[in-house]
């Protein structure tokens, strides 16, 4: 089986995707998410769960139109997002079984590129115990919806926890 990685493309796509879902609810969400990176004194990082959920709702409207090869292809840049960020200095802020350092991983991710990169670059400033299930399989979920099956993205990785080997100790 040939490995695909995903294209640059379907990431700017993704990440793209995103963004559009978060501007359409309004300027509260986006101040929430920014200070996420550097938050004030008093500052309550669990604010944005409340939005959450309204954000699922944006980003299924805004996917609403893609064929089963886009989703596809952005199934696998969210399977190699949570893959990459599959990180023990990472669960050890975020904490959580394994379903729920996935589920902590999924809300890293649906809060946009630069928390994303931000993470990435400096664990700490990871929320613990955040939560986002709905986001991991995202795209897999519209696509098994609209099309009648799990899209498969020929990765050759797991978004499941502790799947990526260069991220563990043990």
């Amino acid at each position: 089986m040939t490995t695909i990685l995903p294209a640059a493309a379907d990431e700017a796509r993704f990440w793209g995707l995103v963004e559009s879902a978060w501007a359409a609810l309004g300027d509260e969400p986006n101040r929430l998410r920014q200070e996420l990176l550097a938050p004030p004194p008093g500052a309550d990082r669990y604010a944005i769960d409340a939005w959450l959920d309204r954000f699922l709702e944006q980003l299924a409207l805004v996917s609403a139109d893609l064929s089963a090869q886009e989703l596809t292809d952005l199934d696998r840049v969210l399977e190699r997002k949570l893959y990459d960020i599959d990180r023990e200095d990472i669960h050890e802020v975020t904490d959580g079984s394994d379903d729920g350092f996935l589920y902590a991983r999924g809300q890293i991710v649906a809060l946009g590129r630069a928390y994303y990169e931000a993470v990435s670059g400096d664990p700490g400033i990871a929320v613990t115990d955040a939560d986002c299930e709905a986001m991991c399989y995202f795209f897999a979920n519209l696509h098994e919806k609209r099309f009648g099956t799990w899209p498969e993205t020929s990765s050759g990785i797991s978004r499941e926890s502790s799947s990526n080997p260069a991220g563990w100790s043990r």
